[in-house]
């Protein structure tokens, strides 16, 4: 009743609808697109002959792994031409194709986001002729602890309020966040440097770029909602925990703070399960 018995026995239809139908021989592949799937131009090729095993010795012949590897490395040898690929979500059976020579990819289809250059990054890397073109009729000037700049040029156009931008050049970068934007001239401030201590935060100092940026969003209390999006380890929530602890028991702004967490059930989920909501509030 699992899931993954559901998809099986689907992918059974599946198989069993594009044999039947087909009215070929199967040896010369049967055509993708016969259950009404008009995108699909390929053609499904069944192993109807015996193969004989070309492995190393020391690959066991009954493991099913090293069965389909034989198949593939049967294919490349018979398709020459070809481009034969094996695509499994198997990260280790990839690893043995490729020890073989043979070509493996991971499977992509079922991934959430895969292309992140969609996404906002927040960040615009300044290219290294930025001040040559935007330098001219510039305004700066110190702005409490930081400096601004009043800057016009074809790349304001582009910028965002609250966007990082900065230059990498040698020794002295440049770091900066877009506080006013308006068509072709944009206002930049500098950001307070989070990587050095005497900015450290909770004893916590940002270990790179991006959580130097991080910190300057959380701990500008002109903004009021902040998201992060990173990959696990990469300090979101450690840097905003540091960041509510400074504000609320140091600087006073805040009088708590809420921290909520998805829960994500160990093994299958119960489901749904009669009874009124007094029934399920009382325990």
């Amino acid at each position: 009743m699992t899931e993954v018995a559901r998809n099986a026995r689907q992918a059974s239809r599946f198989l069993d609808s594009l044999v039947s139908e087909s009215t070929n021989n199967i040896d010369a592949g049967v055509p993708l697109q016969m259950p009404g799937n008009k995108g699909a131009t390929g053609r499904l090729f069944l192993q109807t002959q015996f193969i004989n095993n070309e492995l190393p010795a020391n690959m066991a012949i009954g493991k099913a792994d090293n069965a389909i590897l034989g198949v593939v490395m049967f294919l490349h040898n018979q398709q020459p031409k070809r481009s034969v690929i094996l695509v499994s979500k198997d990260i280790n059976m990839r690893i043995k194709a490729r020890a073989l020579g043979l070509d493996a990819q991971d499977y992509f289809n079922d991934k959430v986001l895969e292309d992140t250059d969609l996404l906002y990054t927040g960040v615009l890397a300044l290219p290294q002729d930025f001040w040559d073109k935007h330098g001219k009729d510039m305004k700066s000037g110190p702005q409490g602890e930081h400096t601004f700049y009043n800057i016009q040029g074809p790349l304001c156009r582009d910028m965002l309020l609250n966007q990082f931008v900065y230059q990498e050049n040698g020794s002295n970068p440049f770091y900066a966040v877009v506080t006013e934007q308006n068509d072709n001239t944009a206002m930049l401030r500098t950001l307070t440097d989070y990587t050095h201590t005497k900015n450290a935060i909770w004893g916590i100092t940002a270990r790179n770029r991006e959580q130097s940026f991080v910190l300057n969003l959380l701990m500008n209390p002109e903004i009021d909602f902040v998201t992060l999006l990173g990959q696990a380890g990469t300090g979101k929530t450690l840097l905003t925990l540091a960041a509510g602890l400074v504000q609320m028991l140091e600087h006073k702004l805040y009088s708590e703070i809420i921290m909520t967490r998805v829960t994500v059930p160990v093994g299958e989920d119960i489901g749904f399960l009669p009874g009124t909501e007094e029934e399920k509030m009382s325990p």
